[in-house]
């Protein structure tokens, strides 16, 4: 079910949960080795480029973070075509100067959930990807760019803390991650990047400040209610991110080597990995 080439993959988070504007729509129903994805793809193109979104939390908000199958959803966009996602986040600031509406395109992320699967691998098949820069840095320059260019306030690179959630931190969580360097917190996108990685596609994250989480002594703890009425505000920012983004870029491009993830990654000979595991991932092109 490979699609057109040259497919921009968006992940919809928390309050993004449709693409406005698309032409030649269409939803599709998709099933993968590794289960149901969040929600239908729905394909379309916006400023000439083929799109596939997919909303994390399926429509109408009926998933939390842990709930949600990372590898069926990367799975569904890579045998789609997808060769670049850009996902969108909610996230909570860490840092003062990151304030509520703002945007953070970040460059780093630290994962700190507990009880997910966030690989592809196992069951007779070893693969170590290299995590060290996992943000693509061309499709993060793009998505500056097209900030730069729409006026949106945004912060060039900061680190991304993942949480298990669905609840939000304690003050004295709160606390330890702002002390430890952290920029803001979310509860999805380190394990989408991995997964991304894995998979070999482009992955970069646009991550909307909605709140100062409940470090700021200053300021409200965070709420549902809170979140949802800056998100409602940041949906349209991030919208038009996506828009300026998908027709500035060029699939061309070599400046990453994201699409050659699995190279020097793999440590089980074919011989030894089982045929059924093999059919699982065979859309990797593992051993060709």
């Amino acid at each position: 079910m490979r699609g057109k080439p040259d497919i921009l993959g968006i992940i919809g988070g928390s309050g993004l949960y449709q693409m406005d504007g698309l032409k030649n729509v269409r939803e599709e129903s998709v099933d993968t080795p590794f289960g149901k994805p969040s929600d239908n793809l729905v394909f379309g193109e916006i400023n000439g480029r083929n799109i596939v979104f997919l909303p994390r939390h399926g429509k109408g908000h009926k998933i939390t973070p842990s709930e949600i199958n990372y590898a069926a959803n990367i799975y569904a966009l890579k045998v789609s075509g997808v060769e670049k996602v850009i996902s969108v986040s909610a996230v909570g600031s860490l840092k003062k100067e990151i304030k509520p509406g703002d945007m953070v395109i970040a460059d780093q992320f630290f994962d700190f959930t507990k009880n997910r699967k966030s690989t592809f691998f196992g069951n007779g098949i070893v693969a170590h990807v290299s995590m060290a820069e996992p943000v693509c840095p061309y499709l993060r320059k793009i998505v500056i760019n097209a900030c730069k260019a729409l006026g949106i306030t945004f912060h060039d690179g900061g680190s991304y803390l993942c949480i298990e959630g669905p609840q939000f931190s304690t003050k004295a969580e709160s606390f330890f991650y702002k002390n430890n360097g952290m920029d803001v917190i979310g509860m999805t996108n380190a394990t989408e990047a991995k997964l991304a990685r894995e998979a070999e596609l482009c992955y970069a994250t646009i991550a909307m400040a909605t709140d100062y989480d409940c470090w700021h002594e200053e300021e409200e703890n965070v709420t549902a209610d809170m979140i949802i009425k800056i998100l409602l505000e940041n949906a349209e920012k991030a919208k038009n991110i996506i828009k300026e983004s998908a027709g500035k870029i060029d699939f061309s491009n070599k400046e990453c080597f994201c699409g050659l993830s699995l190279q020097k990654s793999l440590v089980t000979a074919k011989k030894d990995v089982p045929e059924e595991t093999l059919k699982k991932l065979s859309i990797f092109d593992l051993y060709d």
